[in-house]
């Protein structure tokens, strides 16, 4: 079990994460002792999206391509609508979203980015949350759908929104302490 100042965590996204789900994360969890990548499968840099236009460019520390699953301690998924949706469609980010599930590492998704997790097929008979707007494509995956800041099920941990932001990554933190969860059945 890797202290959060011992961890590496990845943060996968593409252009149109909403800004503060990238941001915040990245600070907060740096800030915390982690050392944390941001990951996608371009290179260069990624532009956020801020509510209603383009904002921040992030640097990519690495291409998906440049990545392994066994790199990293912890994944996480920023929403946004454009976001998830593009990276939905990329066979290798779902590729890898599974293969980082199966892991049984810690897992987080908030906002939209559980369609990642829906394209990976690894909600079904799981306790999660998201954007209201996508909670039928939860259930619809055969997903718990929970209206609360922040759902954790064996280290599959999903908020709603920017204001959950807090219980998120708090939670991010507490599940990279505890470890793999061995229980988690893979997808």
């Amino acid at each position: 079990m890797p202290k959060i100042t011992e961890a590496k965590i990845a943060i996968l996204a593409t252009d149109g994460f909403e800004q503060v789900e990238l941001t915040e994360p990245l600070d907060k969890l740096r800030a915390a002792g982690a050392t944390v990548h941001v990951v996608s499968p371009k290179g260069g840099e990624i532009t956020g999206w801020d509510q209603d236009h383009w904002d921040k460019k992030i640097p990519v520390d690495k291409e998906l391509s440049q990545v392994r699953t066994a790199d990293y301690d912890a994944l996480v998924l920023p929403g946004g609508q454009i976001n998830p949706d593009v990276l939905r469609a990329d066979p290798k980010v779902v590729s890898f979203v599974r293969e980082f599930f199966n892991s049984k590492k810690p897992l987080a998704a908030i906002c939209h980015a559980p369609w990642l997790l829906i394209e990976a097929d690894v909600v079904r008979g799981r306790d999660v949350t998201s954007y209201k707007s996508i909670r039928t494509d939860v259930v619809n995956a055969g997903g718990n759908w929970q209206d609360t800041e922040v759902v954790v099920h064996q280290a599959l941990i999903t908020s709603r929104n920017p204001g959950d932001l807090p219980a998120f990554i708090a939670k991010i933190i507490e599940e990279v302490e505890e470890g793999r969860h061995e229980d988690r059945k893979v997808a």
